[in-house]
């Protein structure tokens, strides 16, 4: 059974053990405290705010030409929050941890315009939420692009509750904005990795699965920034689900689908709930 993640914002921390100064795009670094393999490793949120004009419906690209698999320039790009999730094998359970204190940086690390860029962000995967999971579908065969109704169901994985609405607080709906994406971003981790073993000349789906990445990531960036500047908030606890390592070829890609099945569907639903909310305090 795996532990439940703090995840809080503190020192900067790129290799284990050195710290690093805060500063570019980065506006904040959460660190996540907890036990085992991950404990004391910073998970660096990159602020980046990508396009969506890749070309879609293309599932096999060129191999590479040195014999590796992927894409040339992979890797990076996908290991935060994949190490804590790989130790996650059951779902954890978990609720927002709200400590009011001096733990937070200074305001000054805020973007003059964060708002207007995580607006930006949660309306872009909300457009290209469908597109990755069709993409998704048509690059894993039979069965999944005939059978997606029965095999792609939601309903049998662990998936963070989302119960804000644009009524609730802002200081909660944001909280549970940061819970769900946090775990997305290590879901796609998850997926990102069985692609790149399972497909690994689906050039389209791999961009696509790491430009969602990146947006997420720097989506986690400004939710942090404005809890830690307009709530003082500065640990929130993280739930993961389980993970895919070690299953057969076709569980991982069932619950590849079956997360971004319900990915399209909370997403909706976020970009609903959140966008109301953003503006200054």
């Amino acid at each position: 059974m795996g532990t439940r993640r703090k995840a809080g914002w503190g020192a900067c921390r790129g290799e284990r053990g050195r710290r690093q100064p805060f500063g570019g795009s980065v506006p904040f670094v959460p660190t996540v405290r907890g036990t085992g393999a991950a404990s004391g490793w910073g998970l660096r949120h990159t602020q980046v705010v990508t396009g969506a004009g890749c070309e879609m419906w293309e599932c096999h690209g060129a191999p590479r030409g040195d014999g590796r698999r992927g894409s040339p320039g992979r890797g990076a790009g996908v290991v935060p929050f994949v190490a804590l999730l790989l130790l996650q094998r059951r779902p954890v359970a978990g609720r927002a941890l709200l400590v009011n204190g001096p733990g937070c940086p200074g305001n000054s690390l805020c973007r003059a315009n964060v708002h207007e860029q995580t607006r930006k962000q949660v309306a872009l995967l909300n457009a290209t939420a469908q597109d990755l999971f069709s993409l998704y579908l048509k690059c894993q065969g039979e069965p999944f692009s005939s059978e997606s109704d029965k095999l792609c169901s939601p309903s049998g994985i662990f998936f963070p509750a989302f119960h804000v609405n644009r009524t609730s607080e802002k200081k909660e709906v944001m909280v549970a904005m940061y819970k769900l994406f946090a775990f997305l971003n290590a879901s796609l981790g998850n997926i990102t990795r069985d692609q790149e073993e399972l497909n690994p000349t689906a050039k389209e789906l791999l961009d696509r699965l790491h430009n969602t990445t990146k947006t997420t990531r720097g989506l986690i960036s400004n939710l942090t920034c404005l809890l830690c500047k307009n709530y003082n908030v500065f640990q929130v606890d993280v739930s993961y689900g389980e993970s895919s390592k070690g299953k057969s070829t076709f569980k991982k890609k069932q619950q590849g689908c079956q997360v971004l099945r319900k990915y399209v569907q909370v997403i909706a639903q976020a970009a609903r709930t959140l966008l109301p909310h953003l503006s200054p305090v």
